[in-house]
């Protein structure tokens, strides 16, 4: 690739980020960042504190679905957000580590010298139970949680945070000594559906879930008071007190103003009518406070156009910056054998990280959103492009070397005329085949909020909408297939007439 078609390819992604985020890095009036958890609950939460505080003059930014617990607390503690819904038990068992604080008081204790706020109970306990498929339970007489210690056959589902969670199955089976040993993590709205297929028998649930009515489930009770209590609560910066009142008088507003009812409600709205959750917190919003609040409609083109926008943000930057590095070092590794050695074994090492574990590796270092995404889909893109290029370069023939010396030409006149030209379609072919890895890869993004195809799709899992996520995997698939002929026609204007025809 050119130097002109790589600057052209820089100058595109800060064009995508420019519109992307308009209000660009520096800003007179602060914007307050609201977070939420990857479930519809708390999403909805979010939504409705946002539009809240944009009614009372706020200049709010919403950033739903960013992942578990922990991803949403290192974010707040960092400052990448300043709010986010979260639950009392969460807070001891999960964050702090420490089963004593397990009420509102002694968590605002706890908060405070992290200079974190906690609000009082929004007026709901979202707590943590067993569920299983009424029939079966009846017919097997499990009632309680201990009542499982008589089926160790009994096949197990639980949510992915739930598995490592304190407070969740590791200590459930040592306080219970429950028999299991099927025990499979999945999402958390998946094993509802594994649930009613009769894939699983068991699954942890959210006593505030509408799947409960409508899947037919009996709650098992929680017979040796296992799990806390998980009073819903906001937690925010303490200095939005002084920077953002507005913020912190709308958490105010929401204490003890939702009941499990309405929230009960609300999860069936969304999760079983397909209620956008904007509209569902702007009509509770209208039926508690009197407030209406603008909803912006929305259809599959403009989130075509937001997601798209997004994705080939997060592919061209990394790509780019791919192509800085890599090339250099395929360079590098054809020049020198047992450097070259050093740095292929290197870059195979980073190929086999779990794509989902280096974006969370790379979230303590760059917080959330685009940058660790970016960097994650930057490692990820060097392998390819280092192993073509030192390829490449290996399997010129030594007699065209042998005639570029002989020619007078300096090291560096024989890489730039002689060797780059003869590698590069070596070169083109790893680029090609890291942009199209690139561009499936980048739909993870959305896990930690970069946006991108994943979005749809996240949430069409999530709300169990095929058509959701369809609107996230076509389009991904559509850029790759349309990704790979745009170097294909690079290849024929990059790739001289000849080296082509000797290649076939």
């Amino acid at each position: 690739m050119s130097w002109k078609a790589l600057s052209a390819t820089v100058i595109l992604a800060t064009l995508l980020w420019v519109e992307a985020h308009p209000r660009g890095v520096a800003s007179e009036d602060r914007t307050i960042q609201i977070g939420s958890k990857a479930f519809t609950e708390s999403i909805i939460l979010g939504a409705v504190l946002t539009q809240l505080s944009r009614a009372a003059g706020a200049e709010v930014n919403y950033r739903s679905g960013l992942g578990g617990s922990r991803v949403l607390w290192n974010a707040l503690v960092r400052g990448d957000i300043d709010v986010y819904p979260e639950y009392t038990g969460t807070i001891g068992e999960e964050i702090l580590s420490d089963p004593s604080v397990d009420t509102w008081s002694a968590a605002r204790k706890a908060l405070a010298p992290k200079g974190i706020a906690v609000s009082k109970s929004l007026g709901f306990d979202n707590r943590y139970a067993l569920g299983m498929k009424e029939e079966k339970a009846e017919r097997l007489q499990i009632e309680t949680i201990s009542d499982l210690r008589k089926h160790p056959e009994l096949r197990f589902g639980f949510s992915n945070e739930f598995m490592d969670r304190r407070d969740g199955w590791p200590g459930l089976r040592d306080d219970y000594r429950l028999p299991q040993t099927k025990v499979l993590g999945m999402e958390h709205d998946l094993a509802y559906r594994g649930l009613s297929a009769g894939s699983v028998d068991v699954i942890d649930l959210y006593s505030t879930d509408a799947e409960i009515e409508y899947y037919g489930l009996r709650l098992l009770e929680d017979d040796l008071h296992y799990f806390p209590s998980y009073q819903a609560v906001i937690l925010y910066r303490a200095e939005l007190e002084s920077e953002a009142p507005e913020v912190v008088s709308a958490i105010s507003r929401l204490e003890g103003r939702i009941s499990e009812s309405d929230m009960i409600a609300m999860n069936a709205d969304a999760k079983l009518k397909g209620i956008p959750e904007n509209e569902i917190a702007s009509q509770f919003l209208k039926d508690t406070f009197g407030i209406t609040t603008e909803v912006q409609p929305t259809n599959i083109w403009k989130r075509l156009r937001v997601t798209t926008r997004d994705q080939l943000f997060l592919v061209t930057l990394s790509l780019a910056a791919a192509i800085c590095v890599a090339v250099p070092l395929g360079i590098l590794a054809a020049r020198f054998r047992r450097l070259g050695q050093g740095i292929l074994a290197a870059v195979g090492i980073v190929q086999t990280i779990p794509s989902l574990a280096l974006l969370v590796f790379m979230i303590p270092l760059l917080g959330i959103g685009a940058p660790p995404a970016i960097a994650a889909l930057f490692l990820y893109s060097l392998l390819p492009i280092v192993r073509n290029t030192h390829a490449g370069l290996h399997d010129i023939p030594i007699q065209i070397t042998e005639s570029a010396v002989a020619l007078g030409l300096s090291r560096g006149a024989r890489l730039r005329l002689v060797e780059l030209p003869m590698a590069s379609r070596s070169i083109l072919a790893g680029i090609k085949t890291s942009a199209v890895i690139n561009v499936g890869t980048a739909t993870l993004a959305a896990l930690i909020g970069a946006g991108g195809y994943g979005q749809p799709i996240l949430t069409g899992i999530r709300l169990d909408n095929v058509g959701l996520i369809m609107e996230g995997a076509v389009p991904a698939a559509t850029l790759a297939l349309l990704v790979q002929g745009l170097f294909e026609l690079a290849e024929r204007r990059l790739v001289s007439k000849g080296l082509r025809i000797r290649v076939a």
